[in-house]
Formats: C-alpha cells, structure tokens, sequence
C-alpha cells in the first residue's frame, strides 16, 4: 500500500452504470450528498468517448450546474465483458489504488436476451468487478462494496420472499432473473468481502417530477393502455405489483452503502405493504387515460380470445412482460423499513404519484422526445406531490 493511500470516506466512489436510469440517481446523490471523488466505468471506444458519455449524463442531471461537478467524476473507458473490463494494467492499479467504496449497477436488464448473453454481461461482469475489488481490497483500502440486483431473483417462489432468502428452489421467468440469481450467488461466494446486497423491484419515475430515463417493464403495457390497445390482457386481478419510485432506491443505496454498517447483509428495495395490484393498475391508469377497463382473463382463456390484429401485434411484442401480471409471490422487507424508515426514508403506494409518473410518460412521448432530469426538478420544486383523488 502506498503511503498516500485514502481510506473510508476520504476514497472515492467507484460506480457503474451511470449511463443507466439506475446508475445516473446514484451518481446524482454521491455528488450532491458528499465530496468524494467519483471514478466510475463507462462503455467506450476510448477515454475521450467515455468523458463525453458522462459529460451528457451530468448535463442531463444538473443543466448549467453540471461545471461544479465534472471536476469530481473520473471516467474510464471499460467493458464489463472484456477481460479486466477491458482497463489497461496502469488504470486498474489506478482505481484500486483510489476507490474504497464500489456500487456496481450496471446490467443487461433485457429479458429477451439468451442465457450465455445475459451470463456475459451481468454474472462475468460481477466477475470481474469482484476481481477490481480484489485488488482494492488488496490495498487495504476497500471499505464497502454494493451490488445492485433485483427482487426477482425470487423467480416463481409463490409465498413470501425474505431478504434472507436466495435459494429456494425457484425457477425462473427468463435469463435477466437466472443471471442476477447467479450473480449473487458469486457475490456471496468471496470470501471476506465487505458486500451489501441491494435488490430493487420494479423500478419506476421520480414520484415527485416523474422523471424516468427508461421505459420498460410498467411502462410498456401502460402505453399500450393509452393506445386503445389493450381490451383483454393474460393477468390476475390479485397479482401482485411491486414498484418502487427512483428517488427512493437511490436514496436507500446511498444510505445503505455510504453509511454503513450492513456488511453481509441482503436488503429488499421494494414496495412492502404499500405494494399495488394489476387490479388497481388496470383502474388507476384507465381512469387517467379515460380508456375502458381491460379485461383480465387467466393465460388459458386468453389463449382462446379472437383479438384484432393489432392488439395481437402489441401484445406479442410485449410477452416477456406476461409472466409478471400472474406473480402469487411477494417480497418481505421488514429490515430494510427498519433500517431506512427512521432516516425518513420511505416508499409511497403507486397510486399516490401514478398521474405523476403519466404526465412525464406522456409529455416525454414515452422516451422519444427526452426530458432532461433537470429541467423537470427545476420545474417541480415550486409544487407539491399529487396524490391520486
């Protein structure tokens, strides 16, 4: 270890995915809640490309304030499915030798993708993160390291599913949930690792601007919804809707992992008791669309309905989403409310900031006319969140 080697919070932060939804509301809250340093690890042909990637984020994330923060951000150009994330042996003893705290958020979050693709990019992507953060911890400078996976590696277990749950003898609804289960069985696996894990639900806008920089998984049948396009969907009324604003699961990160303790510990960043239904979804987003109720038929008798070519169109194109309308499971996040809740850090139920969530969908074009994260928070400050009448 060199003699000049920062420990704990005077380290910097190493963080990935910051081009992501997920990955740019931590970058956001490290920059504006601490003065640490931030490196992070950016998809890229070369350095320049990397800096002009993050340049856009931070515009996107501050406007004019963007020139405060840029000094603070590091990037690399790197590749989570390279050898050595594709970093030169020079970079790699850089960011050992900097970073004491790591968050590593980037994935595939496509559920379409084969089994070796979403291997490649979100199990050996941890593999090789774990491998950065040997060599940090090496160093004797590695403090925390937060891995962002998902709920969903609960896959089809029906009951309940506890933060101290993993292998249930679930199986999985696709190869996003397969990947990230195996992830964090690697995670789990490393020996004297000062891990968090951190696992999201579905994740959704800003409750209170409804900003969003991705719009999958809810977003996609609520489109549809507003289109006219949805008269019947394979779902079951009771089945559950577990979806969590951004603002919270970057808050509940950062708390987790700046603060600390929690090593070792698996932490659920999802709705609990304020989760919502495809039964009230149905009701909240037709109400605001002023479209008619779908009807919700079983898979079976869905299989059977004669639908016009278009609806079968959309629907089909939407598939992977299916089995998420039929859940029976659901996740238990009692320790997580334990630890955030006193630090006021807390969830809303969906119905209280859904309108919020449409009128950014819809005034964004759902993504295809790109609303920057600043501009809306300028723009919101001045009013109050709306709960649904």
């Amino acid at each position: 270890m060199s003699a000049d080697r920062v420990t704990g919070l005077d380290g910097a932060v190493l963080l990935t995915g910051v081009t992501g939804f997920v990955g740019m509301a931590l970058l956001e809250r490290w920059l504006e809640r601490t003065d640490r340093d931030v490196v992070v690890l950016v998809r890229a042909a070369c350095p320049r490309a990397a800096g002009s990637r993050v340049d856009a984020v931070l515009e996107d994330l501050f406007g004019d304030r963007a020139v405060e923060y840029a000094p603070r951000v590091r990037a690399f150009a790197a590749d989570m499915t390279a050898p050595g994330l594709g970093l030169d042996r020079r970079e790699r003893d850089e960011i050992a030798e900097r970073v004491t705290t790591i968050v590593h958020s980037a994935a595939s979050v496509s559920f379409s993708l084969g089994l070796d693709e979403s291997r490649a990019i979100n199990l050996e992507g941890t593999r090789r993160m774990l491998e950065l953060a040997g060599a940090a911890q090496s160093r004797g400078g590695l403090d925390h390291y937060g891995q962002v996976s998902t709920a969903y590696v609960a896959g089809d277990h029906p009951g309940s599913f506890s933060e101290a749950d993993h292998d249930v003898g679930q199986e999985f609804h696709n190869h996003y949930e397969r990947s990230k289960f195996e992830s964090e069985l690697l995670v789990r696996s490393q020996e004297g690792l000062p891990f968090t894990i951190l696992r999201p639900s579905i994740v959704v806008g800003d409750r209170l601007t409804g900003w969003t920089a991705s719009f999958n998984v809810l977003y996609w049948p609520l489109r549809a919804l507003s289109r006219g396009l949805f008269t019947a969907i394979p779902a079951v009324l009771s089945s559950p809707v577990d979806a969590v604003s951004i603002d919270y699961v970057a808050d509940a990160i950062h708390e987790l992992v700046e603060a600390g303790p929690g090593v070792g510990e698996t932490y659920h960043l999802t709705a609990g008791p304020h989760c919502s239904s495809i039964a009230e979804l149905a009701v909240l987003a037709s109400r605001y669309f002023g479209v008619p109720e779908p009807r919700v038929v079983s898979p079976e008798e869905f299989g059977r309905l004669t639908l016009p070519h278009a609806q079968r169109e959309a629907l089909a194109a939407g598939a992977e989403y299916f089995p998420y309308f039929c859940m029976e499971g659901s996740f238990d996040d009692r320790a997580t409310r334990a630890r955030l809740e006193p630090l006021g850090i807390t969830t809303l139920p969906l119905r209280d900031y859904i309108d919020t969530l449409l009128d950014f969908a819809t005034l964004s074009r759902w993504g295809k006319r790109p609303v920057a994260r600043a501009q809306t928070l300028a723009e919101a400050r001045s009013f109050p969140l709306r709960a649904a009448s």
